[in-house]
């Protein structure tokens, strides 16, 4: 396979994390308002009760990527990384169609089930594709442009929610008045560009050398798995660094809404400037050499900066401020992120796509028990899930890194 063939995979793959990544940063400045709207419509919701809402629409999205992702992962493995993409990407277009045409919450929550499903797919095997594309030398570097596709999706999302969530679209059709609520048509424009990656994928993505296998040997328990000290303590970093993001997506949405007193267009910059930050630098951290920044030093030092801007995210409520701090969290969240897609891809050349669809499961249950244990602390304050985030953290930092060592390549 020749560079330019290689690289034109490479894009396919990323434009399907971009675009996946993309749906879930839709919702993020939406969700708080969005929520409120369909239970004060459906008259049965209490309005203290619409907090806990929130979080339950956040959490049940990466509870089924849980439970489905490593499925999903072993039969990449089996019978190749294609076919799981692309039934990934149809899953999130259906998603994104039922949430923007939402009626109820109950259809929301139907919405966010079947995203949760079908997308789950998508992520842990596009990078399980990259793995198979490229060598050991490469692979760092490679998979920090996936985290670089994830990041820009984390910034489109927010942009797209954020700013097309302003005005209704009135459009006057030979059937009648058609009316696109200003909540739905984030998600619709979404829903178009899963479409366009779909085709894509479909027409011009080829398959990647064969790794994966029916042979004994190919075949991995989980057993075996969580029998490697290592890996596991990989595991537990994936784990705390999801549940602090995810908990700060979450809170920092109604934070905003309630105490900054932010519209949808200033929460939407707040998400563009994490991810942003974080697409820039990924690929600059990771393309350091071991010897001159080794990645346990990036490890320990990302979680530190997010512990500091976390720990005292809420001393000042100026915008510059806020900004500032997310930057710095974004800052650290770069330096982990593709340092652990990395390190665990190495662990098995012949079941990437299971160890890789294990730790998006990991990060699944940071996903869901981050926004439920978010709302629950901000119901006793709302600075006190920031400052659980950053004492988290430092202890975690404190009590893992000593000793941790990696596969390096």
């Amino acid at each position: 396979m020749d560079n330019r063939e290689m690289l034109g995979r490479i894009a396919i793959i990323l434009l399907s994390i971009f675009v996946v990544m993309s749906g879930y940063g839709v919702l993020l400045p939406v969700l708080p308002y969005y929520t409120e709207r369909l239970a004060l419509k459906s008259g049965v919701v209490a309005d203290e009760d619409i907090n806990y809402h929130i979080g339950i629409l956040t959490s049940i999205y990466p509870f089924f990527q849980l439970l489905f992702a490593v499925v999903w992962g072993k039969l990449s493995d089996r019978f190749g990384r294609k076919v799981l993409i692309i039934m990934g990407l149809s899953g999130f277009v259906i998603m994104q169609v039922l949430t923007g045409l939402s009626t109820s919450l109950a259809m929301l929550y139907v919405a966010r089930i079947l995203g949760g499903i079908f997308s789950s797919s998508v992520i842990p095997v596009s990078n399980a594709y990259l793995s198979d594309l490229t060598s050991t030398k490469q692979r760092r570097k490679i998979l920090a442009w996936s985290g670089v596709a994830v990041s820009a999706g984390v910034i489109a999302g927010p942009m797209i929610g954020g700013y097309l969530a302003q005005t209704n679209l009135h459009f006057n059709t030979r059937f009648g008045h058609l009316l696109l609520d200003k909540f739905s048509v984030p998600f619709l424009v979404v829903a178009l560009l899963g479409i366009v990656a779909l085709v894509v994928v479909v027409l011009w993505l080829k398959k990647p050398k064969e790794q994966y296998t029916n042979s004994p040997q190919g075949k991995l328990k989980m057993t075996a798995m969580l029998a490697n000290p290592v890996f596991l303590r990989l595991l537990l970093l994936s784990l705390v660094i999801q549940l602090a993001v995810t908990l700060f997506e979450t809170v920092f949405s109604v934070y905003a809404k309630d105490i900054l007193v932010f519209d949808t267009a200033q929460v939407g910059l707040g998400f563009m400037l994490c991810g942003l930050i974080m697409a820039v630098l990924q690929p600059v951290f990771a393309s350091f050499d071991e010897n001159i920044l080794p990645m346990r030093l990036q490890l320990i030092t990302g979680f530190l900066l997010a512990a500091l801007s976390m720990g005292i995210f809420t001393l000042i409520t100026t915008d510059f401020y806020v900004f500032t701090m997310i930057i710095i969290f974004a800052t650290g969240g770069a330096m982990v992120t593709p340092n652990l897609i990395a390190s665990i891809s190495f662990i098995d050349e012949n079941n990437t796509g299971t160890y890789l669809s294990t730790q998006t499961s990991t990060n699944s249950i940071g996903q869901v028990l981050g926004p439920l244990l978010g709302m629950w602390i901000y119901s006793f304050g709302s600075s006190l899930p920031f400052l659980f985030i950053g004492i988290f953290l430092l202890l975690v930092t404190l009590l893992t890194m000593p000793g941790l060592k990696f596969n390096k390549s």
